[in-house]
């Protein structure tokens, strides 16, 4: 190996593990304020306002998606993009914007009809400005991503969290109910992108090049479909929940979804947002790329399968105390939900590197398989058995789509499906082991629930953590690595 390509290959690790490292941050800190934030609204709002947010979602989500869904990747997947790739970019999530804007504008009353609650129509024009100021922020965030640039991200992202909880706490203790929840999204969008504008020192030029725009389109196009399909069905069960039943059982739903999303994707996010630029550079070197994903998956798996069984065990205690006991009805959802997040957690991981190489066609089409057999899990459960057999259905769904990817990674890179399903066996068998000790406490002991959560995370703990010491050590090294960058900073500061 040439002395330029190793140093170039160190380049690369520095800024991964660097970049991991600012994000998982990001995502932790963002917990911390969610964690606080949480128990004041909880109890400051009810499960309606949730509820009458949750309804909405599924038209801001698609809307949204439309605004830099697919160039977005595609300004990250091209190697050297230039000024009039970004500022093509730039015009075109703008003008989008727009139009979806007015379209949520004139549809409101229909929507609000549609579930009826009439409140709903003035609550969606006024949330749906946050596409115009995400139009505006995201190609800003695409260049930094590019650049990795993860640490002003990061920043910047915390700051936002903090500025908008603390309005939204006030705004929520006046009284004022959803409208809380709808100022925190405009707060929150907002202020990251007057920071990007302000120092990222980048003017989109008065131009429109018709062939960056069929290059990043031919790429985008397939990227922009599938992210389509995957947000129309993660939140078709919404859709489903706020018409058939009440804003209330929509409220519930939706803590227990944003309570396990928050849970499952906070430390993946943080790696496939970094890794994505990385698996972008390596698209020509499959052997790395093929490396690189088996110890992220593996690392993946040794983190979060832990903390989502350990989750499962703490799921009422936790929501009393976060939420207080009037949101005790979100915890059986909440509970089916982190076995679906298992399966989440590392189905990015295997998709993102089929986008890297190119293969955003292949992503659309087997992207329509899987969310057809996602609709008919979902759909089908709710026919059968209401909404617990809905839930049921999410959980399948995702991992059929997690084996789904594997396949894709096994045919386009050469991690065999086969070989992906071993290295996660381990680290499957000490979670499933140590939750099952964990849980049969609760037939030997009967003690207060927050003591009874203390005790079980114990023996989980030391059941996981003594078995992967003995038998799969380099998983701790692995998952040392991804932490390194925070060790050496507090090494620094001493």
């Amino acid at each position: 190996m040439q002395p330029s390509e190793v140093n170039n290959k160190e380049n690369l690790k520095h800024k991964t593990t660097a970049g991991v490292f600012w994000i998982t941050a990001q995502r932790f800190s963002q917990i911390l304020v969610n964690f606080v934030s949480g128990i004041v609204l909880a109890r400051l709002l009810s499960p309606e306002d949730y509820g009458l947010i949750g309804m909405l979602s599924i038209f801001m989500l698609i809307a949204g998606t439309f605004i830099d869904g697919g160039f977005g990747f595609a300004i990250i997947q091209k190697k050297r993009p230039t000024q009039e790739d970004y500022s093509t970019v730039f015009f075109w999530n703008l003008g989008l914007a727009i139009i979806l804007y007015i379209v949520l504008y004139f549809s409101a009353p229909a929507i609000a009809s549609f579930y009826h609650v009439p409140l709903l129509s003035k609550v969606l024009r006024v949330s749906g400005i946050v596409l115009i100021i995400n139009a505006l922020r995201a190609i800003h965030e695409n260049m930094l991503n590019k650049q990795f640039q993860f640490k002003k991200l990061a920043i910047t992202s915390v700051v936002s969290s903090i500025i908008s909880i603390i309005l939204t706490i006030w705004l929520a203790y006046k009284g004022v109910g959803v409208w809380a929840l709808v100022a925190q999204n405009l707060i929150l969008q907002t202020i990251p992108m007057v920071v990007y504008w302000l120092t990222n020192k980048w003017i989109p030029k008065l131009v429109f090049s018709l062939k960056s725009f069929k290059e990043l389109f031919s790429f985008g196009f397939y990227m922009l479909m599938n992210a389509l399909m995957v947000t129309i069905v993660n939140n078709i069960q919404g859709l489903l929940i706020g018409r058939i039943y009440n804003p209330a059982l929509m409220g519930y739903y939706s803590k227990a979804h944003s309570t396990e999303t928050l849970a499952s994707t906070t430390i993946s996010q943080a790696v496939t947002q970094v890794t994505f630029p990385l698996y972008s550079e390596l698209q020509d070197q499959m052997e790395r790329l093929k490396a690189i994903i088996k110890r992220l998956t593996t690392t993946m798996a040794f983190i979060c399968f832990p903390m989502l069984f350990i989750l499962i065990l703490l799921a009422k205690p936790l929501f009393v105390l976060l939420y207080s006991a009037k949101w005790l009805e979100s915890v059986p959802y909440f509970q089916l939900l982190c076995i679906s997040g298992l399966a989440v957690s590392l189905a990015s991981i295997n998709t993102q590197p089929i986008a890297a190489i190119g293969k955003s066609k292949v992503m659309f089409y087997w992207g329509f398989v899987k969310q057809v057999v996602g609709i008919f899990f979902i759909v089908g459960g709710l026919l059968l058995a209401g909404i617990w057999g809905m839930l049921v259905g999410m959980v399948v769904k995702s991992w059929v789509v997690y084996f789904i990817n594997c396949y894709l990674v096994d045919k386009h890179i050469g991690y065999r499906l086969r070989n992906q399903l071993i290295d996660l066996l381990p680290v499957f068998i000490m979670s499933t082991v140590a939750f099952v000790a964990a849980y049969m406490t609760v037939f030997f002991i009967n003690w207060n629930m927050y003591l009874m959560a203390v005790v079980q995370v114990v023996i989980y703990l030391v059941i996981y953590c003594g078995a992967s010491f003995v038998f799969k050590k380099e998983y701790f090294a692995d998952a040392w690595e991804l932490g390194q960058p925070l060790f050496t900073k507090l090494k620094k500061k001493k």
